[in-house]
């Protein structure tokens, strides 16, 4: 297939669980030489196939993925780390004259990717294990207090319960006397690159459906037994790549403290609220361009509008 693409830029592909992104972009794959560059948090993670919808073998058969199995589940992995890294990979797929697809709901990690993210490297062993014996101690409500008063404006956007965020603002700024969100507004690094940003959005309802079918399908794939497995590995509940949709709730089943009714239905809950919430995200991000999927069915069509897009970048 001849190349035709636009230089230097990328197509990202954005938008809430279930919709449809990967399979868009294995549409477009199969018509322009590409690669696709996974921008979701917990597809990282291998042993967590099922809960995270993670593409299958043949799909990666058919076109080649990166950032997929690269973490161990209690290994940690930050938006930093993934905008360094996948700007590489994303340099090293334009010198084989291909198409990078970054594809996923990871709206942080994407940011980080297209505008930067902070480059220091504030980290020291001692004061983390201090502040986790603190954790431990004085209890999350206590320190999420202080990390108020030290930097209100990121502890206004981050959840009590999101103790790996507090931790890092906490130790960054002891050790550098700085608020994590002054640090991040002055070393602002865009990539050194264009991209062509595409959201899929769905009537909510159709949506909906999507998601509680796609629900059942992990179950009929075997997700109970994924979650077993990791847990047998010794993996502790309390990770936060087990404390998330699909993973926790398994894990309470698996405890007795729900019934499997029960599991499936707040598993679809929970899912419908993240999908809600990526979308909020996105419709905040001023360069997205949105097409609205009707169906499945509608896929080639989308494929070739984007590719319509593409070209326009390619002549503008």
């Amino acid at each position: 297939m001849k190349t035709n693409l636009p230089p230097k830029t990328i197509l990202v592909i954005c938008g809430p669980t279930g919709i449809g992104k990967t399979a868009l972009s294995l549409e477009i794959a199969a018509r322009l030489p590409s690669e696709i560059v996974s921008a979701d948090s917990r597809q990282i993670y291998r042993f967590m196939d099922i809960g995270t919808a993670k593409p299958t073998r043949e799909e990666r058969r058919r076109a080649p993925h990166h950032f997929i199995d690269i973490r161990d589940p209690d290994q940690d992995y930050s938006a930093g780390e993934y905008s360094r890294e996948a700007r590489q990979v994303i340099e090293k797929i334009f010198q084989r004259g291909k198409l990078p697809i970054v594809t996923g709901g990871s709206g942080l990690y994407i940011r980080a990717l297209l505008e930067g993210f902070f480059n220091l490297d504030a980290k020291d062993a001692q004061l983390r294990e201090t502040l986790r014996q603190r954790l431990d101690s004085e209890g999350a409500e206590k320190l999420f207090a202080e990390f108020a008063e030290i930097d209100p404006e990121l502890a206004a956007k981050t959840h009590p319960n999101n103790t790996k965020r507090m931790l890092r603002a906490l130790e960054v700024f002891y050790l550098t006397g700085t608020p994590i969100s002054q640090i991040q507004k002055a070393q602002k690094d865009p990539a050194p690159f264009r991209w062509l940003k595409i959201g899929l959005t769905m009537e909510r309802k159709q949506l909906y459906a999507r998601i509680n079918r796609r629900v059942e399908k992990m179950f009929d794939s075997g997700l109970v037994d994924e979650v077993r497995r990791l847990l047998e590995k010794g993996y502790s509940p309390t990770l936060n790549a087990l404390n998330s949709v699909g993973y926790k709730e398994v894990i309470s089943y698996l405890n007795g403290a729900a019934d499997l009714f029960s599991c499936k239905e707040m598993i679809k809950q929970n899912s419908r609220r993240y999908a809600k919430r990526q979308l909020t995200w996105f419709r905040g991000e001023k360069d997205v361009e949105w097409i609205e999927l009707a169906d499945a069915n509608a896929l080639p069509g989308v494929a070739d509008a984007v590719l319509k897009k593409l070209e326009m970048e390619k002549d503008g």
